[in-house]
């Protein structure tokens, strides 16, 4: 017996335009994710594995459904003697710790908000985030920076009230170990009823966007929200039940959400978590992967373009049987050479911290490299020109999803406590999530770039995704950035800002070889007038590139902006 089906019509397709049109998602009446799915597991099978962890240190643990029961239950008992209940805000920053899952699905269960922040937040960031969502607790690891940050920004905000530290405890002034008090509580909790059960329309979980402009936003999200990554984990993940499923993402974003236990849980599927250091080495990854026998794999571009560089064939990777990838746009150099030396067609998918996945390369497709494939069910894409109309095949557009006759599976529900920012994005019928794309004859869509990164040059539309491909392919590129620089003949300008592979030096020539290699890659207009190598890109701590830093110090060394 499984429990994906009982929030499904059907779990097989004959084809993607037979999964489209007919694939629907039961939503039922007050559905929680942690009685509903992890109880429920617990129920049916005990001895169900849903956890699997390791980290550098040599510590290994894991954790059945019946376990993760029996624990989210005392964490849940141990907060609400703290006076922690339904509507409280929580913010949530642990790393790649195991307490995350226990914490996420105690606090689903009392009804409060996770509001989930990476660790690599500064005591000022942490002071904007509390402040803007009210929160009433912080649970965090056991960082000595991270607790030094969040002591700081406690000290502007009383409302506060506590700071629960996980993992080895350290005795410091105000903080609660939680360990060790989880074990004093029951490992009994009943669900809920009357005015403390929560309900589908209740705010469950709400995200900090990546913030690659301006502070960031809070997007947050219902009760149902997790129905809606069952569309993410078994039709674009293809998680297997009883199989150990990796997506490579700190707790602190969204992608946890998408590949690292909602629709995953849901699907029956085991989560493989390597919660290794602050610094990422690809040959590390590349053993758990061998060692763990790991099924199902995802992890952002970023990633991907580290593993490609190592000798995948000295690795045994023969346990995965699919790969997905999300978060910025898939170069097609990255999805030819990760086939080379695995064998499997990276799948891509589209989407954003405030919708599960929109778009993707399903099962039934062929995937076709830099391709974001094509909409998920529930989702009405439209790609909409300057005027609100429609565009012609082959021509870019911003993306908006249709939202009047049917609200799309696991769309947000707003910015929290700004309506404003709201109606920018979603006004008129349709969200627009920010990014250009253009749509082939067969339906396939392939992404543009960012509404705000576009480049306009001498009456030409051009995407730094493009260019950033081609650049991509050439073998002194490790990582690349395409912004747009002032000029006063073609109003703009492409620039590349580029890091370099080992071995590789910046020269005149290597930026006449950059440029020819683009010209001949792709239309001759769209190459990098200037180019300019540095160490490192700008990114967020979610590892996307910020292009507006790049932007923005180009306009101060030219004294247009300050």
């Amino acid at each position: 017996m499984d429990i994906v089906s009982r929030y499904i019509n059907r779990d097989k397709f004959d084809s993607y335009e037979d999964f489209k049109q007919n694939f629907k998602i039961n939503i039922p009446e007050d559905f929680n994710f942690g009685f509903d799915v992890v109880d429920e597991w617990a129920k049916i099978e005990p001895d169900k594995k849903a956890l699997v962890w390791c980290n550098d240190d040599g510590d290994k643990k894991t954790i059945t459904f019946s376990e993760m029961k029996k624990l989210s239950n005392q964490t849940v008992n141990f907060l609400k003697s703290l006076g922690i209940k339904k509507g409280d805000h929580i913010l949530v920053m642990l790393r790649r710790h195991y307490e995350y899952w226990i914490c996420a699905v105690a606090l689903h269960k009392l009804g409060a908000v996770l509001v989930p922040a990476t660790s690599q937040l500064k005591a000022k960031d942490i002071t904007y985030r509390a402040q803007a969502a009210n929160v009433t607790a912080v649970i965090a690891a056991d960082d000595r920076d991270l607790v030094a940050a969040i002591d700081e920004a406690a000290k502007k905000c009383p409302f506060m009230k506590y700071k629960i530290m996980c993992g080895k405890f350290r005795d410091t002034e105000g903080w609660i170990p939680f360990g060790e008090n989880i074990k004093k509580h029951s490992d009994v909790f009943e669900r809920p009823t009357g005015e403390d059960a929560t309900h589908n329309e209740d705010m469950m979980i709400m995200y900090f966007t990546s913030g690659t402009t301006g502070y960031p936003k809070m997007a947050w999200h219902c009760y149902t929200y997790p129905l809606g990554h069952i569309i993410t984990a078994k039709f674009w993940q293809n998680v297997e039940n009883n199989k150990l499923h990796m997506t490579v993402a700190e707790t602190g974003w969204a992608k946890t959400s998408w590949g690292r236990i909602y629709g995953q849980w849901i699907c029956g599927a085991c989560i493989f978590v390597y919660d290794y250091s602050s610094r990422f080495t690809p040959t590390d990854l590349l053993k758990k992967i061998e060692e763990y026998r790991i099924t199902t794999f995802c992890a952002p571009p970023t990633i991907l373009r580290f593993l490609i560089r190592e000798d995948l064939t000295k690795y045994d990777l023969s346990s995965l049987h699919y790969c997905t990838t999300a978060g910025e746009a898939l170069n097609a150099e990255i999805f030819n050479k990760f086939y080379e030396g695995t064998g499997i067609k990276i799948r891509e998918g589209f989407g954003q911290t405030e919708t599960v996945v929109a778009l993707a390369n399903f099962p039934w497709i062929e995937p076709r490299p830099g391709s974001l494939g094509k909409p998920s069910p529930g989702y009405e894409v439209h790609l909409l020109n300057d005027d609100g109309e429609d565009c012609e095949e082959g021509q870019a557009g911003k993306i908006a999803f249709r939202t009047e006759e049917m609200m799309p599976y696991g769309l947000f529900r707003g910015y929290y406590n700004d309506e404003e920012k709201t109606e920018e994005c979603w006004h008129d019928g349709y969200y627009y999530p920010g990014d250009i794309a253009w749509c082939d004859e067969d339906g396939y869509y392939w992404y543009v770039g960012r509404s705000d990164d576009m480049i306009k040059s001498s009456g030409y539309r051009i995407g730094p995704f493009e260019v950033e491909s081609a650049l991509m392919e050439h073998p002194s590129v490790l990582e690349c950035a395409v912004t747009a620089l002032p000029d006063d003949i073609r109003v703009q300008i492409v620039k590349a800002t580029i890091v370099l592979n080992k071995g590789y030096e910046p020269s005149e020539e290597l930026i006449k070889e950059l440029q020819e290699h683009v010209k001949k890659t792709t239309a001759p207009y769209k190459y990098p007038r200037v180019v300019e190598f540095t160490e490192s890109l700008p990114k967020t701590a979610s590892g996307k590139i910020m292009r507006t830093v790049i932007r923005d110090n180009d306009l101060r060394k030219r004294g247009l902006i300050r």
